[in-house]
């Protein structure tokens, strides 16, 4: 997969075939967004065209109305290895900043599909806007087309295997993710909601009590589940894979009032040293809401039920 159009992450573009485009901030890489490329993919086999994602560096919001921005289901370096799965050739990355936010929809069209890509076809959702103020819609793409020598093919977004009368969307899996229903969200992103972060140093109060874990951290515009106790997947540096048992909270037993949670996780039958490894900690099922114990005692029993819990979950 070629990484085309942004000076500093990407490249200039080689190859000489005309584009068939998919364009949006592609944030989770679920089985819509899939479902749009596998049609990319299939138009640009049928006209001899390079298929194209075209995405940004970072999601729109995040410069346009900053204090509503939503959380991130994937960072770009995991969105781009999600959608080089996909077998798409190439991906054009907006480097999205103020200047871009104000761009008409018309120059972006003219700048990035026509002039960059030489767009034979763009196919987006139905609803699709962009450009400033998501001024720019379906009907313009192609009006512009007629100029520019592109057709335009909007498609109905793909509804949730689950039977919920909407569709997927990185919308209904932050809802899912905020009710702790990790589950939910697998099914709509098509495989378990993972996270990556640091290793780095804590207050060691679970290796004292017999329960060490890793303390992950995790960038602030990442998207976490809702605090509880969950059953996972841990990825090492080294790629090897781990079952685990993963708390996220502020930890009531010890502090009445926590700036933030935290995410911990405990790795089954492992022993080592993780600090300052990346891992990649994916969500598997649900156990429990967090709660304060009764004193240490209390706590360790429940861990050592929650562990219990996590490998019968993941058995």
């Amino acid at each position: 997969m070629q990484i085309i159009g942004d000076a500093q992450r990407g490249a200039p573009r080689h190859d000489d075939r005309r584009s068939v485009i998919t364009i949006g901030a592609y944030d989770g890489v679920h089985l819509g967004h899939r479902a749009v490329i596998a049609q990319v993919r299939e138009r640009a086999l049928e006209l001899g065209c390079a298929s194209v994602v075209v995405t940004f560096d970072r999601h729109p919001a995040s410069v346009v109305r900053p204090e509503s921005a939503p959380k991130l289901l994937t960072d770009l370096d995991q969105k781009l290895e999600l959608l080089e799965a996909t077998g798409i050739d190439a991906v054009y990355i907006v480097r999205f900043d103020e200047d871009r936010a104000t761009e008409s929809p018309a120059a972006f069209i003219e700048r990035a599909l026509v002039g960059d890509l030489r767009a034979r076809e763009v196919i987006v959702g139905e609803d699709f806007h962009f450009g400033h103020k998501r001024s720019g819609n379906v009907a313009l793409l192609a009006q512009v087309g007629e100029t520019h020598d592109f057709v335009v093919s909007p498609i109905r977004l793909i509804a949730r295997p689950d039977g919920v009368a909407e569709p997927v969307s990185s919308t209904a899996i932050r809802r899912a993710l905020a009710g702790g229903q990790v589950e939910v969200a697998a099914n709509l992103l098509g495989r378990n909601y993972e996270v990556r972060g640091v290793v780095v140093h804590g207050d060691e109060r679970g290796r004292q009590i017999g329960f060490p874990t890793a303390n992950v951290e995790v960038p602030s515009a990442q998207c976490l589940p809702a605090d509880g106790v969950y059953a996972g997947t841990a990825r090492l540096a080294d790629g090897s894979a781990h079952r685990c048992a993963i708390n996220l909270g502020r930890r009531p037993t010890f502090f009445e009032h926590a700036d933030h949670s935290l995410l911990e996780v405990h790795l089954l039958d492992f022993s080592g040293d993780l600090y300052g490894q990346r891992v990649q900690v994916s969500f598997t099922k649900f156990l429990r809401s967090e709660r304060k114990f009764d004193g240490l005692d209390a706590l360790k029993s429940q861990l050592a039920l929650d562990i219990a819990a996590a490998r019968a979950a993941l058995d």
